[in-house]
């Protein structure tokens, strides 16, 4: 069967949007992943915590505080509860009313959209519960082969694979590795994040000859502007490592941007 999230068996680079087009829309809500998608992705990053009912809820942050109307720890409260917050009215009064979803409703908008998910455990206080509300989720073998679960955590992504047969995990990486492929191995990886400053063509190529997908997360455009005025080149490698086929997804958070750039790079 093809893997989804190797460029080599899709036939095309996919481009994520980082929590949804968060420039335009509150991060991690449909309405960022529908902005996202509308300009182009075919791919979205997301975060993921528990609730006090043992629901997956789609959130960054362990605390309520940052992107919603309340206040406190996301797993003192049931999913039921966090639904009911306004989590769109810090980002802008016209998003008013905007809901923080489930991971189960964002599964059936990826099926709806025709899109993989990258699901980030930001889970830090339960992960048995975690592991387990995961393993119902993503009973049904059609929702298992959209998701790739992704962390910093790399132990934990070990831990949860050998839970859920079948269960793509990508290892996040923002750092350099003597043998990037034994990283990857030692945990059972099928995919490594990468930030594009730590990017090398080299370890690329021998990820994709052991099988193992690569992310390149690329920034906003004024981090570029920012790298354009430091010298650090990106204009000229990114582009020759995307025509080399170095890359599988190409993530950041203007997704337009990425889409141009990715055109513009490949011709």
């Amino acid at each position: 069967m093809p893997n989804p999230f190797l460029a080599a068996d899709v036939g095309f680079i996919r481009l994520c949007g980082h929590r949804g087009h968060n420039l335009t829309a509150p991060e991690n809500t449909f309405a960022a992943f529908r902005a996202a998608h509308e300009l182009g992705a075919t791919s979205l990053e997301i975060d993921t915590v528990l609730s006090a009912d043992n629901q997956i809820v789609v959130l960054h942050d362990l605390l309520l505080d940052r992107t919603t109307n309340g206040n406190g720890a996301a797993r003192e409260m049931s999913a039921a509860d966090i639904a009911a917050l306004d989590a769109g009215s810090w980002f802008d009064p016209s998003f008013a009313g905007t809901r923080v979803p489930t991971l189960v409703d964002t599964i059936a908008l990826a099926h709806e959209l025709d899109l993989v998910l990258e699901v980030e455990i930001k889970e830090k206080v339960n992960l048995e519960a975690y592991y387990e509300a995961l393993s119902h989720v993503l009973a049904n073998p059609a929702d298992r082969e959209r998701v790739m679960m992704i962390s910093f955590d790399h132990a934990s992504l070990k831990a949860v694979k050998a839970r859920i047969p079948g269960l793509r995990t990508g290892g996040i990486v923002h750092e350099h590795f003597p043998d990037p492929v034994a990283v990857a191995r030692m945990s059972d990886l099928d995919e490594l994040c990468i930030d594009l400053d730590v990017f090398d063509p080299a370890d690329a190529a021998a990820l994709h000859a052991a099988g193992i997908s690569i992310r390149c997360h690329a920034y906003k455009p004024r981090t570029w502007e920012m790298a354009r005025r430091a010298g650090l080149g990106w204009d000229d490698t990114l582009p020759a490592w995307l025509k080399a086929g170095l890359i599988d997804t190409l993530s950041g958070d203007d997704v337009g941007w990425l889409r141009d750039y990715l055109a513009k790079a490949v011709g």
